[in-house]
Parts: structure tokens; C-alpha cells; sequence
């Protein structure tokens, strides 16, 4: 039975990809700061759920997760959710470092766990859940912007690492436009999909061993768009 790892599953994006792949037949392990969510979905499915209450914020990442292998007796696939993109628009301290330890502290040191872990195992896949926000920095959200970029160019630089070491580690950079979770913010977002069908597209994404994937796909225009539109352009909107 294949076996996963999802950091960051008690709402959203990361609750709906914990629901599907029970629904596979995986063995779940899943983690989160609320501990009441995760031991509710512990109830209704005891025999393939394992938990980890932690906040990827704090110093016990790589422990807990050690722990949530070991409980799993293994690790296939490994999926960091965990994320936060409050909007700053005074820059706000508190919203900047809030956003740097859970989406650059927290995240590169579970994923670099996870990669070595895949490597000395000799194959596996992570899946970073990023941004479509990674591509351009934004005013609004400053931090946020520069932590998925910091994540996607984290995942290229591992995708070439795992080619060089000839080792079987697959990197899947997905990179969401909107999303209707509670992580969406702001009005007038356009092309918002439901979970369910972000999630579909997402699991249809790993299961091809994708290296980078929009969701929806419709967010590969925005995404070229994004990427050339000229600076004296860009500065009116972002």
C-alpha cells in the first residue's frame, strides 16, 4: 500500500488531497496546527490515517515527521501544503515574518529532509504546493510573492540535483491561480476553481510525474503573460 505525507491538511487544498487519496487506497499521514481537525479525521478513518499536530512555524518539523514515517513504515509521496499569504499592504512585521517561517523556514527544511530521505530510499516524489504569485513580485503581498518564488526555484534547483545524482525523485512544482479556500483573498478574483477540481487536476499532475503544472490549466496564459509583460507594464498592477 503507497503511502503519503501531507504537511498542512486540515482545510483547503491539503484536507481535499487527504480525502482523495484515502479514497485510492493510500495510507494518509497528515499534519496540521489544529489538533482537534486532524484527531476528527483520525475518527472516520483510523486504519489509514496517521496525525502530527505541529506548526511548521515552530522547531519540531523534521522530528514529528521522522515519527509520522516511522508510524506509516515508509513514505512514497511527500506534499507540502503548509502556506500563508495575508495581504501587507503598511508591510507589517508581524504579517512578513508570520509568512517568511511557515512558507521559506518551515518549507525548506521539511523538503530538504524529504528530498534526502528519497534519495538515500533511491525514488520518490515531492509535491510543493506554490503559487502562481511566485512568478512577479507584488506590492500587496510582498512577502508572499517572494516566498513561492523562493519555493519554485527551490524545487528547479532539486529537479536538476536529483537528475545529477541519477537517483529516481520526482519534484512537482504546482502553482495555483485562485482557489475557493480560505487562503484566496481580495475581490474580483476571476477563473476561481472549486477544491475539488483543483485537487483532481493536482492528483492528475502527480500521477504523470509532472515538473511543474498550473492549476487550473487555464493559468498557463497567466502565467506566460506574467512572465513577459514589460516592467514600465507590470509597475501599474502589481
Amino acid at each position: 500500500m503507497k503511502k503519503v505525507i501531507i504537511i498542512g491538511a486540515t482545510s483547503g487544498i491539503g484536507k481535499e488531497l487527504a480525502s482523495q487519496y484515502i479514497q485510492r487506497g493510500w495510507e494518509v499521514g497528515i499534519t496540521g496546527r489544529r489538533k482537534e481537525l486532524l484527531d476528527e479525521r483520525k475518527k472516520q478513518e483510523p486504519e489509514k490515517v496517521y496525525t502530527a499536530c505541529f506548526d511548521v512555524q515552530g522547531d519540531e518539523n523534521i522530528p514529528r515527521v521522522k515519527d509520522l514515517i516511522q508510524e506509516l513504515k515508509g513514505m512514497d509521496l511527500f506534499i507540502y501544503n503548509a502556506g500563508v499569504g495575508d495581504v501587507s499592504s503598511q508591510l507589517d512585521w508581524e504579517i512578513e515574518k508570520r509568512t517568511y517561517q511557515t512558507n521559506v523556514k518551515g518549507f525548506i527544511e521539511l523538503v530538504h529532509f524529504a528530498f534526502n530521505y528519497f534519495i538515500e530510499k533511491g525514488e520518490g516524489q515531492i509535491v510543493v504546493i506554490s503559487s502562481i504569485a511566485s512568478i512577479r513580485g507584488n506590492s500587496f503581498a510582498p512577502a508572499y510573492s517572494a516566498s513561492k518564488a523562493f519555493a519554485s526555484n527551490y524545487c528547479e534547483g532539486l529537479s536538476l540535483k536529483a537528475k545529477r545524482l541519477k537517483k529516481n525523485v520526482v519534484i512537482t512544482d504546482v502553482q495555483p491561480g485562485f482557489v475557493a479556500t480560505a487562503m484566496a483573498k481580495g475581490k474580483g478574483r476571476f477563473w476561481e476553481a472549486p477544491v475539488a477540481k483543483a485537487v483532481n487536476q493536482i492528483i492528475r499532475a502527480i500521477s504523470q510525474k509532472k515538473r511543474l503544472v498550473y492549476i487550473t490549466r487555464r493559468w498557463a496564459l497567466v502565467a506566460w503573460i506574467m512572465k513577459w509583460v514589460p516592467w514600465f507594464v507590470y509597475k501599474r498592477i502589481g
